[in-house]
């Protein structure tokens, strides 16, 4: 089964036109016109995967990853455009550059070939993955969790219809139907066949993905990310970037778990976390570690509740609408955590002082550091940078947002007009 899907997919890879042909443009047309007409069933298929995770017990904030809604067409259909709108800068062979006086050299895109996305519960990667890879001419295998099977089953049908009428390989894209993890397990033992290996999730599938294959990683690790506050900031600011960076998508890899705060402004600093939840009425949850002064209880229903923050909290995601607030004396200590916590993710700076700023840019190693600013920032088209599949948190390749040209890497075009290396090296002094 496993060499059948490979030879399929390396078939498809070898049958698809070159990396900037017009057929990837018809494709992510045709992507975005049978997603919304197949939308319903894809609805139909989504909702049956949210009731069997609901009777099994998953909390609502998994049961909202597994959910599809017209709301996520529209940004579906939005990504489409946005591939469309980028794909002529990213596939364009460079202009030419003089070589001495005898030729020219260009580098021209050329496809990374098989790529493996892992992932879990999010229905959307599984579009994500369809489009992004393939737009720039690889070919994709998805394997998503199987909270969301008939969901991946009603998505495959749809790329591959795409693929059909812009005229591409229909295996080019393959959403795998592996309910345990034999068929992971064995193609990760591949790297003859599988060339790129895009991990999306836990830090615990990215360690699994790490260290049972060998095959190159596009990782975008875990999100522990902090926001250390100096005593110097606008806490009104540090309150609003706090909830920021949380509450509106909770879950996601860009958000904060951790407050990171000056000793002597932290109780100031939860006290205005609390008045602008509730202000806005902003459902939150405060962990407090024994430092940080308590708030003065008052009756009465309120959007937030005050915790203890345990020494197990520290270094974790706590993947619902939590925060920590830890006090700190001074950067060096906030430095020091977030050395030994932080997952390389995004980190971020509150401080009307420049030079503490600068010497957290300085000294903090994270694919983003943000500096007066909301940690969900750390995003491809918010930065300008290009629809992305993913931030990478490695060192090698891509770090931070995985755009479109990260898909692709370059071979090196010689025009050598009939020039031999031995008359050149002979030259040489």
């Amino acid at each position: 089964m496993t060499d059948a899907l490979l030879t399929s997919a390396r078939a498809a890879l070898a049958a698809a036109p070159p990396t900037g042909d017009p057929a990837y443009a018809r494709y992510c047309r045709e992507l975005a016109d049978r997603l919304a007409d197949h939308w319903p069933a894809v609805l139909k298929a989504n909702a049956q995967d949210v009731a069997l995770a609901a009777e099994r017990g998953l909390s609502p904030v998994l049961l909202d990853r597994l959910r599809l809604t017209d709301a996520h067409l529209d940004g579906l259909r939005q990504l489409t455009r946005a591939v469309l709108s980028e794909l002529a800068e990213v596939t364009a062979p460079e202009a030419g550059v003089p070589v001495g006086d005898w030729g020219v050299r260009l580098r021209t895109p050329k496809p990374l070939g098989v790529v493996f996305m892992v992932y879990e519960a999010r229905p959307t990667v599984t579009v994500e993955g369809a489009l992004l890879p393939v737009a720039v001419g690889n070919a994709v295998l998805l394997r998503g969790g199987k909270e969301i099977a008939r969901t991946n089953e009603a998505l495959s049908a749809v790329a591959r219809e795409a693929l059909e009428a812009a005229g591409l390989p229909a295996r080019l894209v393959t959403v795998l139907d592996d309910p345990d993890r034999t068929q992971l397990r064995a193609l990760l033992k591949r790297p003859d066949a599988v060339d790129v290996l895009i991990p999306r999730g836990s830090p615990s599938l990215i360690d699994y993905c790490r260290s049972a294959s060998s095959i190159p990683v596009i990782a975008s690790g875990g999100g522990v990310n902090h926001v250390y506050v100096h005593r110097s900031a606008d806490l009104d600011l540090a309150a609003e970037v706090a909830l920021d960076s949380k509450l509106p998508e909770p879950t996601a890899c860009n958000t904060a778990e951790m407050l990171l705060v000056d000793a002597e402004v932290a109780g100031d600093l939860v006290r205005a976390i609390l008045r602008a939840a509730e202000r806005d009425d902003r459902q939150v949850a405060v962990r407090l570690d024994p430092r940080v002064p308590r708030p003065d209880g008052r009756a009465g229903a309120r959007p937030w509740r005050i915790e203890d923050l345990h020494e197990h909290d520290l270094g974790r995601e706590f993947l619902d609408a939590t925060i920590g607030v830890r006090a700190v004396d001074g950067p060096h200590e906030a430095l020091a955590h977030i050395r030994r916590y932080g997952s390389g993710h995004t980190e971020g700076v509150l401080a009307r002082d420049a030079g503490v700023s600068e010497e957290f840019t300085r000294r903090v190693d994270a694919a983003a550091i943000v500096v007066n600013g909301s940690l969900r920032l750390h995003d491809g088209p918010t930065l300008g940078l290009g629809s992305e599949i993913s931030i990478s948190t490695g060192r090698m390749h891509v770090r931070g947002p995985v755009t479109l040209g990260s898909l692709v890497t370059h071979s090196w075009v010689v025009e050598a007009r009939g020039t031999l290396r031995s008359p050149l090296t002979a030259s040489r002094p």
